[in-house]
Order: C-alpha cells, then structure tokens, then sequence
C-alpha cells in the first residue's frame, strides 16, 4: 500500500533532519504526537468543559461587537466555503474562516478565560480551533477533548518561558498547531516545522507588547492578536503538511525564552489552571472592581455621593490607557476608572455583558475622572503570580479602605459549575432565548457522558439570524 503524502514528506524530513532533536520545537512537537493517543482523566476532562462553557458564553457575548462582525464578514469573503458553523450567525465557512470569526467574537469583549502563568487568553484560540476541526475532521469528543488540552499545554508552556511580556497573538498561534495537529493526526516531523512557521509568523504585537511608555496603545479591535493567530497557526499547519518549512530552533533562542530543562508537558494539566472572569474588562480591572463593590456594600455608600477613588495596584494595571472617557466599547474594557465608575453608579450587571449603552455616560464619566491609579510596591511584588488590588473610597470627608483583594475566578478559589452557568445565561441573553440557553447548557452537560454530538448539533442550529426573525 502506497503511503500518503505527508507520510512521505515526514520520512524525508526525519532521515534529513540535522536539528537537534533535543530542541524545544522537537520535544513539543513530541508531545503533541504522543499525547493525542492518551487518555484525559476524568478531572482534566471536568476542566475542559468548564472552559468549553466559559468560551461559548464569551463568544454569544461578542457576536454582535463591530470587531467581530467585520471578521465575520471578511472570512466569508476571503477563506474558503465550507460547512463549519459561525457561532451565533446563521453562516458557515471553512474551519479556518470559522475558527477565525468564533476567536474574535471570543475575545471581542474580554469576557473570555485566562492563565496566570502565561499571562494571557489560551481558550479563545485553542477551543474554536478544536471545534471547528472536530465539524471538518468528524473527530470524537475523547480526541476533541485531549486536542484541547495538548493545546493549553503548549500555548501556555511557551507564553510562560518568555523573558518579556508578549500579548497573547504572540504565542497562542503555537497552541492552535497543536490542537490542531492532534485532530488532524498529523507527523511529528511536520509538526515541528508547523510550530516553527506559526511562531515566526505570529502577530508581532510590538506596539501593544511594549514596556511602559508614554503613548499608550489606542484601544482597537486589534486587541491581543488572538483571532489572527487563530489564521496563522492552521495556515501553518497545512503549509508544513504541503512541505513548506520553519525555523526550527526558534525556541531555542536565549535572548528571548527560557524553558526548564523538563518542560512539563502533559504533567502541568494547564487547563485545569485557567481562571475565569464575571466581568467583560481586562483581568487588571477586577480585583479594583471587587474592592470597591465591597467597600460600597459593607458601609452602604452611596455610590452618587463619593468624592475620590484612589486605586492602589500593581504595575501591569497602570499599562494599560485607563481612560475616564472612553470613546469606544473597546477603551471600556482596558480602563479602571470607568470601569469602576460604571459599576457603582449603574450595577456590576452592567459589565456582564458589556453593551453599547455602557458608553457616553456623563455621570459615569464624571465619577471616572475622580478616580486615581497608582503602584503600591508590595503588591506589584506579587504581580504576576497574583493580581491584588485595594481601593481607598472618599466620601462626606471620610475614607473607606478596603482588604487587599483578588478577583473572582482564580485557579486558587475556583468559580463553581452553577456560577459558570449563571455567567453564560448572562453573557448569552441578548443572543440566544431562554429555550436556546438551556438546549447549549444540556449539549454541554452531555460531555460528561461522552456525547459531542449534541453540542455541534447545537452550534450548528442556534444562530443570530433565526433569533433575529
């Protein structure tokens, strides 16, 4: 029996092959190959539908962002047809336009899950890309789920070895490689050229990746690159499968990764890691945010009567543009002040989801500009590994000061399956009808007794457009 191409092009390429096989590349690509054959335990298996149910809720919250809705168009336009659902939009595409259009409304208003170590959002690239694979592949939810967590594993492996700070466009490229080369059972050798040319090819972010400067990066619905690298990596994926190739040693760089000797992969179990958010802002806006609530619940202020808000952070909090006077939905999401104006004086129900009447407040606005951000060194002592803030409330001359607080969500105090729940009823209310939300939670539910089906079926059905008419 004649072997396939790709067989072919990976034998040649490992008879060949001069590369160290001990390069980070080589091992993940290792990886990936080994683990997609191994089972998932049942709690990694738990975790991995925590964050599927997370992502959808994140997703039917940005369906309807002008972010997302012009990548929607766009693929439709420029990727290839197919039969892959776009979630929520009555539309189909190839799997790489539809995992592209699921990313961005994924991440459109930062609703989406998170990872301390890498200090970014793995599920908005990694889940759509396995979904859309499982449509076109017709994988099993065993392979599906194992795809996922190979696609953790290696995002946040490398987000984690960088010596600087890069948004998550910048390695999470490599983490839809492997998810996606675990359901395309694709040659370890080939795989390693993959992660090779998704990582020199990845969205550089050098503007929005940048140490503190004084201009700050414009709010966009660029944001971290994660839709983009969505593109980049299953392109990837398919020019090494053709038989173009990548720099292999590109991990291997002192001046720009450190990885332990034991990179980890597959013990770490990072999915199981992840934190999840209760409100559609930047992580750096939700410990401020759960400080001030607190401190206006337990005094009973009144949110109209407060005179100052002094923030007391850490120093990625300061990076981003903090802007009393967002022009957009996108400067909402990345400012404190606002952020936390907003809460107070019209609800924190505001912020899940966060819609266009979240804007042009002028009372908000108001409050915004009389609250401060300023570093308090032992807490930035604790950043990244913990987010902590405290928050110091003036009012009628007197002042409130709260506990240092985390927010809601961390890995360390985990949200529980019903808050998951209440949170995707939220996200997805002006997208879906109750009967809908309840139909996604079921197909969801049915994971746990080894069914994918329902959940495809579901996506495929449940759109924008049938809501709309």
């Amino acid at each position: 029996m004649r072997r396939s191409s790709s067989q072919e092009l990976a034998s040649t390429w490992s008879s060949a092959d001069q590369i160290d096989r001990r390069s980070v590349v080589h091992r993940l690509a290792a990886y990936v190959t080994s683990a997609r054959g191994r089972p998932v335990q049942a709690q990694t298996a738990a975790a991995v539908r925590r964050s599927i149910l997370d992502l959808l809720g994140a997703a039917a919250a940005g369906v309807q962002n002008s972010g997302a809705s012009a990548v929607r168009a766009t693929a439709i336009t420029t990727m290839a047809e197919g039969t892959v659902p776009i979630w929520f939009s009555g539309l189909c595409s190839s799997a790489v336009g539809a995992a592209w259009a699921n990313s961005a409304a994924a991440a459109a208003v930062d609703l989406d899950d998170g990872h301390r170590m890498a200090r970014g959002h793995p599920g908005a690239a990694v889940i759509p890309t396995a979904i859309a694979l499982a449509h076109e592949t017709g994988a099993s939810l065993t392979e599906v789920v194992g795809a996922i967590v190979i696609g953790y594993e290696v995002g946040v492996t490398i987000g984690a070895a960088r010596l600087t700070y890069g948004n998550t466009g910048t390695w999470s490229s490599y983490a839809v490689v492997a998810t996606a080369a675990a359901l395309r059972r694709t040659e370890s050798p080939i795989i390693a050229h993959a992660l090779a040319i998704a990582g020199e090819s990845a969205p550089n972010q050098l503007f929005a990746s940048a140490p503190p400067q004084p201009l700050r990066p414009e709010g966009s619905d660029v944001k971290e690159g994660i839709a983009w690298s969505v593109v980049t990596g299953l392109t990837a994926l398919r020019l090494a499968e053709a038989g173009h190739t990548g720099p292999r040693n590109i991990l291997d760089s002192t001046l720009h990764y450190r990885f332990p000797v034991d990179l980890g992969l597959g013990a770490s179990q990072h999915i199981g890691r992840s934190y999840f958010k209760l409100y559609a802002c930047c992580r750096h806006v939700h410990a401020p945010l759960e400080c001030l609530l607190n401190v206006i619940q337990q005094h009973r202020l009144d949110p109209r009567a407060i005179e100052a808000i002094e923030v007391q952070t850490y120093s990625g909090a300061l990076r981003i543009a903090n802007s009393p006077r967002p022009r957009h939905l996108v400067d909402v999401q990345y400012s404190i002040p606002y952020c936390l104006a907003l809460a107070a004086l019209v609800g924190q129900e505001s912020l899940l989801p966060l819609g266009p009447e979240a804007l042009g407040r002028k009372e908000v606005e108001v409050l915004a500009e009389r609250v401060s951000v300023t570093l308090d060194p032992v807490l930035d002592a604790r950043f990244p590994t913990e987010t902590l803030a405290r928050v110091i409330v003036v009012t009628a001359g007197r002042r409130f000061v709260s506990e240092v607080m985390a927010p809601r969500g961390e890995a360390s105090s985990p949200l529980t399956w019903g808050e998951l729940e209440a949170k995707f009823i939220a996200a997805s209310a002006g997208v879906l009808g109750q009967t809908e939300r309840m139909d996604l939670l079921r197909s969801v539910g049915a994971m746990e007794n080894g069914e994918l089906s329902p959940l495809l079926d579901d996506l495929r059905r449940l759109s924008l457009t049938r809501r709309q008419s």
